[in-house]
């Protein structure tokens, strides 16, 4: 085991990001995620669980779920493995931040606070473009103006990162090297050039857990682990039925070329390992 922890475990991501005695990390990677837009002051953390109208709704939960300074509210997840229908899942939590503002009687004008999706992704977002960040945002088709501020999603492709230490140019992108491979580091780097980092280091130092925080994180890891070891397996064979499929495809297409030059069913049979009643099918 390394030195420090994994921040894609559950106990990881939630110790740096999730607690109220170190809400300063959230607030600096907020900030460095949207410099020269928005700086936050503070934060204050709100319930991860969030209760539909009804008994039958869904219940949204989150990693994190905090409102800054100026009232806006920010969502902010990991998550390992890729999930169906993950975008449509990311809509209906920012939907229910947004309707969660919603206020009865006469007087309320919709006067809505935006609400942020921050969603860090341990895998690649199908059918989107291989790149680290992708900000989404309400504007026009045609002009692609910005139509609406109040809902935003930002999607943070890890897999996508491949820079080194000394080639991050800001410090988004340094605080991106640093949990992409903090499990792996002996030391944290960036730290002569941002305090937080020296802050960070402390953090998530193994040592310095608490018993009780060690056996935590102990089974948090395990988790982690066997849900990669799990979705191996299961790519794994994946792949092994798909290289099936397609040997058993070009076997097909073969005796089909064979028998189109006059070729006889047990010569056809012989050459492509497939029997007599197979070669009826064809």
């Amino acid at each position: 085991m390394g030195r420090f922890i994994n921040p894609f475990t559950d106990v990881g991501f939630k110790r740096i990001f999730g607690q109220e005695v170190n809400k300063d990390l959230l607030i600096d990677f907020l900030n460095d995620l949207l410099v020269g837009e928005r700086h936050i002051k503070d934060i204050q953390f709100i319930d991860k669980e969030v209760l539909g109208n009804t008994v039958e709704d869904r219940n949204s939960i989150y990693d994190v779920y905090c409102t800054s300074d100026n009232g806006e509210q920010f969502i902010v997840e990991m998550q390992n493995r890729s999930q169906q229908n993950f975008r449509e899942r990311a809509l209906f939590y920012l939907s229910q931040a947004i309707t969660g503002q919603g206020q009865k009687g006469t007087r309320w004008k919709f006067e809505l606070k935006a609400v942020y999706g921050v969603f860090f992704m341990n895998f690649r977002l199908e059918d989107s473009p291989r790149k680290l960040r992708t900000d989404v945002i309400l504007s026009d088709r045609e002009t692609h103006e910005l139509f609406c501020d109040k809902l935003r999603f930002i999607f943070l492709e890890l897999p996508s990162f491949n820079k080194e230490e000394e080639e991050c140019e800001n410090d988004f992108e340094r605080w991106i090297y640093v949990l992409k491979n903090m499990e792996t580091l002996q030391r944290l780097p960036f730290k002569a050039r941002k305090s937080v980092f020296k802050r960070l280091e402390e953090i998530v130092d193994i040592a310095a857990l608490s018993k009780e925080d060690r056996e935590k994180y102990d089974e948090s890891i395990k988790v982690y682990r066997d849900n990669l070891a799990t979705e191996a397996a299961a790519l794994e064979k994946g792949k092994r039925i798909g290289e099936r499929i397609g040997e058993r495809r070009e076997r097909y297409k073969n005796a089909r070329k064979l028998r189109a030059m006059g070729c006889t069913p047990d010569f056809i049979a012989e050459a492509t390992g497939l029997s007599l009643d197979e070669l009826s099918t064809l």
